[in-house]
């Protein structure tokens, strides 16, 4: 039995195939097709959800073959700095408008390319970047001469960073040494509201009115700032001997309060430098400390709880391979706080503090990647210290020595305390407000670190 079509289907069936040899309707593809266009799109240039925030506030960033030199290979964080809300009395209340910010940050490690992680994980509208660079620093806001490299995102020099989200820009080529201090300047045309920043950056950094993102002279540059905006983080393009990342995670001591500033004396500073000086296979180093942090909860001034930000922070970090986790005592000592900037002042256990650890552990095994723990160190005449809270340090330090629910552990808290009152810090060591070392504590702690452990063996 034949079946006859009516004489309106032919017209349209036509069409349809003209159509889809034209390629506008694809009824489907051929599988190597679909990798082709897949490989396409840059792996890491899209923008990533924050913890927390909701799927619909990420805009992908698209890279195409012909616009991005390099789709692959072995890209590595070279810098990084936890996003945090605004914060009141900073420059971040108020945003920046028609003006450039200069920012100065330590590359850990080096390589031949360099793309730029901006945030507007904390905004409260579309951020627009009319232009920016990255550049080797000479000295303050003077840029080396014929290093500047203009950024630019999906092949555009200007992006919008939607509220919630970050964004990638396109690799540039520029010979990056390991240790180099780098300069990474954004022009914002328009009123950016309350910005994502970085509070505690111990590095002073520059504002100029206007567009200022490729001028090589400091002229212009005269207000300074000690956070960093906008900026989450850099990666190069390292040689093969970098096998990977490793975030160090955690609240103050990892941020490097009690260091001073334009020093770079942070420990995990002072854990790359030990790094760069290997002749063989070496690792890069993202600082991802915020002062005040906690493992359970948010606060104004603190940001957001580890717990909640290990995706962003850690696992979302180019090429993490280890994390190091220094954090709870803020978890112990704000209970004692009276700060309405550090609400809630929680009391919560030494085993909600190891729940938390569990969390983040899981995550991280999940992920494939490692985690050491580091030991919480004594802080007997901190403003915050109690009887109790000892009680907690002693309990969560035991459980990480002897748990072996970490891969490893690294005993901060012996190397730093004074060993006739192991309950304080070494005066040596100790910054003046018996919680923070000073720089030759962060170095004291730096070299704790095993580097064997986080090496792959040769």
């Amino acid at each position: 039995m034949s079946h006859r079509f009516p004489k309106i289907i032919w017209p349209i069936a036509a069409l349809a195939l003209l159509l889809a040899v034209a390629g506008v309707i694809r009824f489907g593809s051929h599988p190597a097709q679909a990798r082709t266009a897949r490989q396409h799109r840059h792996p890491d240039a899209l923008a990533r959800r924050p913890a927390g925030a909701p799927a619909a506030a990420v805009t992908p960033v698209w890279v195409t073959a012909a616009r991005t030199p390099v789709q692959s290979g072995n890209w590595r964080t070279a810098w990084a700095a936890a996003p945090q809300g605004a914060v009141p009395g900073n420059l971040s209340q108020a945003g920046f408008d028609n003006q450039t910010i200069r920012q100065i940050v330590l590359a850990s490690g080096g390589g031949t390319m360099v793309r730029v992680r901006l945030s507007n994980a904390f905004g409260t509208r579309p951020v627009r970047i009319g232009r920016a660079s990255v550049a080797l620093e000479r000295s303050g806001p003077v840029l080396a001469p014929g290093t500047v490299r203009p950024l630019t995102f999906a092949g555009q020099p200007w992006v919008i960073i939607p509220p919630g989200a970050q964004v990638l820009s396109d690799p540039v080529r520029l010979a990056v040494p390991a240790l180099a201090h780098l300069a990474v300047s954004l022009y914002v045309p328009t009123a950016s509201g309350p910005a994502t920043e970085h509070v505690q950056a111990r590095q002073v950094n520059y504002v100029a009115a206007g567009d200022r993102f490729a001028a090589v002279s400091g002229q212009g540059f005269g207000a300074r700032t000690p956070s960093w905006y906008f900026l989450a983080g850099v990666d190069v393009l390292a040689p093969a001997r970098d096998v990977g990342t490793v975030v160090t995670l955690g609240d103050s001591i990892t941020d490097g309060v009690g260091s001073p500033a334009n020093a770079n004396l942070r420990w995990p500073n002072d854990l790359a430098r030990r790094l760069a000086r290997l002749p063989g296979p070496t690792l890069s180093v993202a600082d991802e400390g915020i002062g005040g942090n906690r493992v359970l909860n948010n606060s104004a001034c603190c940001g957001v709880n580890a717990v909640a930000r290990f995706q962003r922070d850690v696992l979302d970090q180019s090429g993490v391979r280890d994390v190091i986790l220094l954090e709870g005592i803020n978890d112990i000592g704000f209970s004692q706080s009276h700060k309405a900037d550090n609400l809630p002042h929680t009391n919560v256990s030494a085993l909600q503090i190891i729940d938390g650890y569990e969390q983040m552990i899981a995550m991280a095994h999940m992920a494939g990647v490692r985690i050491f723990g580091a030991t919480l160190l004594p802080f007997r005449g901190a403003r915050y210290w109690t009887a109790a809270g000892e009680a907690k340090r002693d309990e969560i330090n035991h459980w990480i020595t002897t748990s072996g629910a970490f891969d490893g552990v690294i005993d901060f808290a012996r190397v730093v305390a004074d060993p006739g009152h192991p309950l304080r810090l070494n005066p040596a060591y100790d910054s003046g407000d018996h919680l923070h070392p000073n720089a030759a504590g962060y170095a004291a702690m730096a070299n704790a670190v095993d580097l064997a452990a986080l090496l792959p063996r040769t």
